[in-house]
């Protein structure tokens, strides 16, 4: 009977295991259609890679007499070189319509790659200015959106709220943009991850502990980036009777 069980469960994980691989297959599809249809310079590209990093290899096979047997090989790095300039396309597609846009920076956030703590508007206005904060090994850091005028004092509203509590740990403040010590969404998270390492994982979670009490002052801003033409009136009124 156990036995049974077993291979029953096993055959539907395997099951579920091909849908996830299909639906994986089928959401690269759509994002290729899509890209492709925007960025006309996505085949040429592509198809560019694979024959370079084709053409590489054999050269350098053709020298050592090995040309035949290192054209797979070639094929292969071709396609994966396809493959990181495709996703890079995708990404400098995805980050320059969400530029700009109310709750552009919370996205990113939600989307870093590694071990960070991420508490979206603690801080914000019904002019839809934020500031997010972030914890990781380099400490506490404030990334704040909006109008550049408004969000410097709401930063340092909430730094000096922060410091209160978390001593000598360090404080970096962040403003996205694309004016004078302002950060650009898309270097976003190279910048996050070119800080110094100051916490190891056990102090950031002692510090998470201790950020906790401190809760989010003023509205939430929209999940992820407003479409756009997306009325703003409409928006901080909602907002206003939240």
């Amino acid at each position: 009977m156990a036995g049974k069980l077993d291979k029953e469960a096993a055959k539907q994980a395997k099951k579920e295991k091909r849908a996830a691989s299909k639906a994986r297959r089928g959401q690269i599809f759509e994002a290729f259609k899509m890209q492709r249809r925007e960025d006309k310079a996505l085949i040429p590209w592509m198809v560019g890679a694979i024959l370079v990093v084709t053409g590489v290899v054999f050269g350098i096979g053709f020298l050592l007499d090995l040309q035949w047997v290192l054209l797979p090989i070639g094929i292969m790095l071709g396609v994966l070189a396809a493959v990181i300039i495709f996703g890079r396309r995708v990404q400098k597609t995805v980050y320059s319509k969400a530029d700009g846009q109310p709750g552009a920076a919370a996205w990113a956030l939600d989307n870093l790659r590694g071990r960070w703590r991420v508490t979206q508007t603690v801080a914000a206005t019904t002019q839809l200015d934020a500031v997010h904060r972030v914890l990781g090994g380099p400490g506490v850091v404030l990334v704040a959106e909006g109008a550049p005028h408004r969000v410097k004092g709401l930063l340092a509203q909430e730094k000096k709220r922060v410091s209160r509590l978390v001593g000598e740990t360090p404080i970096y403040d962040i403003v996205i943009g694309h004016g004078e010590n302002q950060i650009p969404l898309r270097k976003l998270q190279n910048y996050l991850m070119k800080l110094p390492r100051n916490l190891k994982p056990a102090q950031v979670d002692a510090l998470e502990a201790k950020l906790a009490a401190l809760g989010n002052r003023g509205a939430a801003l929209p999940k992820g980036p407003m479409p756009q033409g997306a009325k703003m009136r409409n928006v901080q009124r909602t907002i206003r009777r939240r």
